[in-house]
């Protein structure tokens, strides 16, 4: 899968888990050129994501929530992903 194939894959397994009211996701990839963890081809990301899902939640449910949505990709196409999810009176 290529970086434009993976954010496209990222984007629609969280909006179809979460239904954000706000969801960006970016490919921080070039920060990482030469890293070791860009040498086998997985990708480093940035997520902004605002969801009533989230509400209640303290930063860690989040992040495994997310994680869960994007079930394998974390270990098959995701290297990195940094991650500021909000409920929406968070925003």
């Amino acid at each position: 899968m290529n970086t434009a194939q993976r954010l496209n894959e990222i984007r629609r397994r969280l909006d179809a888990a979460f239904q954000p009211v706000v969801l960006d996701v970016t490919d921080e990839g070039r920060h990482h050129v030469g890293h070791e963890g860009a040498k086998d081809g997985r990708g480093h990301f940035r997520v902004h994501i605002v969801a009533a899902a989230f509400a209640g939640r303290s930063p860690i449910q989040r992040h495994r929530l997310i994680y869960q949505a994007l079930g394998g990709l974390m270990q098959s196409d995701v290297h990195a992903l940094a991650i500021d999810a909000r409920a929406p009176d968070e925003a």
